[in-house]
């Protein structure tokens, strides 16, 4: 298998299979809905089109990053999503990266998107498919964040074996800017940011589905895929 690792600019044709990785938070607060009944989740270009969504559903839940907005019903946290009762919902989704990367690659023959808390799963899921070439797209940083590339390598490596250690890649997330980053902004009170959420996302091979990204009439969707343990 073949492994190619690329920012969201850096997507210059479709590529045949492709795994969408935003750990901190995007896809581990997508993992977590689904773990609290989620039965979808419609990912948004824009916050006006995820409001837009909602006001033509108000039944659907509308999730963005940063601090609680009008119209929104929760934010991007993967602690806040975990207490959650979604039984039944769809969630509309937009953060500033990880669903725009998502959205990026709708049309691939075959799209996901992972996280640390899917990772193992996303990795037989492709053992599955046979996959040979795979592109990672690392979205945070314009492809240079290490907690993205950490998880993005340790599947590549996962999809080969399931004995890969994954203490050296938790501990680069653990130590990435962007753990800092929410560390320091729950100690400085942010709103949108709770004081579990780094732990929520190093939660390694937490649940055993894969995240598959397809089009549903004019919607992009993710549905959990379950995946048995070998």
């Amino acid at each position: 298998m073949r492994s190619r690792f690329v920012g969201i600019s850096e997507l210059t044709q479709e590529p045949a299979v492709a795994v969408v990785i935003d750990v901190m938070r995007a896809f581990t607060v997508a993992a977590w809905a689904f773990a609290r009944g989620a039965e979808k989740i419609v990912l948004a270009a824009t916050e006006e089109e995820a409001l837009a969504l909602k006001e033509l559903h108000p039944q659907w839940l509308a999730v963005k990053d940063g601090a609680p907005s009008d119209g929104f019903d929760t934010v991007n946290s993967p602690a806040m999503i975990a207490t959650s009762d979604l039984t039944g919902r769809t969630v509309v989704q937009k953060t500033r990266a990880g669903t725009v990367g998502a959205l990026a690659v709708a049309d691939a023959p075959l799209a996901l998107c992972a996280s640390f808390v899917v990772a193992g799963a996303t990795a037989r899921f492709l053992r599955t498919r046979q996959a040979e070439d795979v592109t990672f797209v690392v979205t945070g940083d314009d492809g240079r964040a290490d907690e993205d590339l950490a998880c993005a390598e340790y599947i590549g490596h996962r999809i080969g074996s399931d004995s890969v250690d994954a203490g050296p890649y938790l501990r680069r997330a653990r130590y990435s800017p962007a753990a800092a980053d929410l560390t320091e902004g729950t100690r400085r009170g942010y709103k949108g940011i709770h004081s579990a959420d780094v732990d929520h996302c190093l939660e390694v091979d937490r649940f055993p589905f894969a995240l598959l990204v397809s089009r549903e009439d004019s919607l992009v969707v993710l549905r959990p895929v379950g995946v048995a343990a070998e």
